[in-house]
């Protein structure tokens, strides 16, 4: 029994050191609680483990694991849903199909 116990021991030690979680905050923008629903899905989507956008603030704080995904690919995945990030801009036809209430004031040069 003992050495079934040291054996999970260590497989879960392994495990938790092969992880390089990182965590990090984005700038994006929008507009509402639909808006941060669909933010956090495509981070998601793009492998973040945990993705939390606030309103008023525009901050995505966002945790992955660096060996799975990374920065580029959630912001990607952000953009390709209708929302500018302070690396990735989506595109028009991605942003107009944003509902009204979440078409945001662009800042950045669109596509």
């Amino acid at each position: 029994m003992k050495n079934i116990v040291l054996a999970l021991s260590l497989l879960l030690v392994g495990n938790t050191l092969n992880a390089q979680n990182k965590t990090e905050s984005i700038k994006v923008y929008g507009n509402c609680s639909q808006c941060r629903s669909h933010i956090q899905k495509a981070a998601k989507a793009a492998g973040a483990e945990d993705a939390k956008w606030n309103v008023d603030t525009k901050i995505l704080s966002v945790t992955y694991d660096s060996k799975k995904t990374n920065s580029k690919k959630i912001q990607n995945s952000i953009a390709a849903e209708g929302y500018d990030t302070q690396d990735a801009t989506a595109s028009t036809v991605a942003y107009q199909k944003l509902d009204e209430c979440c078409q945001y004031d662009r800042k950045k040069t669109t596509k």
